[in-house]
C-alpha cells in the first residue's frame, strides 16, 4: 500500500469527528472518497494532509509510519492536496505558481539566482505531461478557465513528485466540457504511477475514473467497494444509510 491510515480517531472537544477510521489507497490506484455532508470526509483528507493530528491511530507512507505535524510534513512524505480553492495565486504565471516555493535556482559569482529557462522548460513538460493547454506558461492563471487552473493546480503537485495526490471535489461548478479535461487528468496520473485520493459527490464521474469507493457516515469508512463490482445505487444506498453494510469486497 502507498499510504495506509488504522483507527485513526480525531475529535474536536466533545465531538468524535473521525471513530476509528481505517483507510488505504494502494499504488497507481484512484481511491474515491464517497459521504454525505458531514459525513467526515473534509476532516479525513485534512489529516491525511498534515492540517490536523489524530488523537489516536497510525498513518503509514510506503510502509513507514509518519506522524505529520503540518502540510509541509506531509508533502516531505509525497502527499499533495489540491484543495476545490485551488490555493493559485490568480496574478502570478502558470510557471510561478508551478514552482511557487521550489523555485531552480543557480548560483553566479556566489549568489543564488532564478534559473528562469529550466522553470520554463519544466512547466512545459508538465503540462504536456498531462496535456493541460493554456494560452501562455507567462499568462496570469486568474484569466484562466476552471479546467485549466485545475491543470495547474496538478502539475504543480507533480513538481513536488508527490506519489499520493488528493483531489478535493475536482469538477464542482465546471462545464461539461472542462469536467471531461479534469477526469482525463486522473486518468493520465494513474497511467503515470500515481495514486489518487478523489473527493467527489458526483458519482458518475467516481464510477467512471476510480478504482475503489470508501463509503464514510458519521465520522466512519462504513463500507470499501470495487468499483466494477457494486452500483451507484449501492454507493447511494451507502451514503444514505438505506442499505446494510456487507463484508468490504477486497
Amino acid at each position: 500500500m502507498v499510504f495506509k491510515m488504522s483507527g485513526i480517531v480525531k475529535r474536536f472537544g466533545g465531538l468524535t469527528a473521525l471513530n476509528h477510521v481505517d483507510f488505504e489507497v494502494a499504488d497507481s490506484e484512484v481511491m474515491a472518497l464517497v459521504g454525505d455532508n458531514g459525513a467526515g470526509k473534509s476532516t479525513l483528507i485534512k489529516t491525511m494532509s498534515g492540517a490536523h493530528t489524530p488523537d489516536e491511530g497510525e498513518i503509514r507512507m510506503l510502509g513507514e509510519i509518519v506522524r505529520f505535524r503540518s502540510p509541509q510534513d506531509a508533502w516531505q512524505s509525497g502527499i499533495a492536496t489540491i484543495y476545490q480553492e485551488l490555493a493559485l495565486a490568480g496574478k502570478m504565471t502558470v510557471v510561478d505558481n508551478i514552482f511557487l516555493g521550489r523555485e531552480i535556482k543557480r548560483p553566479r559569482f556566489g549568489i543564488p539566482f532564478l534559473d528562469l529557462p529550466a522553470m520554463r522548460k519544466r512547466t512545459a513538460e508538465l503540462l504536456d505531461q498531462l496535456d493541460v493547454h493554456v494560452p501562455s506558461i507567462d499568462s496570469w492563471v486568474e484569466s484562466m478557465s476552471g479546467g485549466q487552473r485545475q491543470g495547474v493546480a496538478i502539475a504543480r503537485a507533480l513538481n513536488m513528485d508527490a506519489r499520493l495526490i488528493i483531489m478535493d471535489e475536482p469538477t464542482a461548478a465546471l462545464a461539461v466540457a472542462e469536467v471531461r479535461k479534469v477526469l482525463d487528468f486522473v486518468v493520465r496520473l494513474r497511467r503515470q504511477g500515481k495514486s489518487v485520493v478523489l473527493i467527489s459527490h458526483n458519482i458518475q464521474d467516481v464510477f467512471e475514473v476510480s478504482d475503489r469507493i470508501s463509503v464514510m457516515r458519521h465520522g466512519r469508512c462504513i463500507a470499501v467497494r470495487e468499483t466494477r463490482k457494486t452500483t451507484p445505487q449501492e454507493i447511494i444506498g451507502l451514503i444514505t444509510g438505506a442499505h446494510e453494510v456487507r463484508a468490504a469486497a477486497s
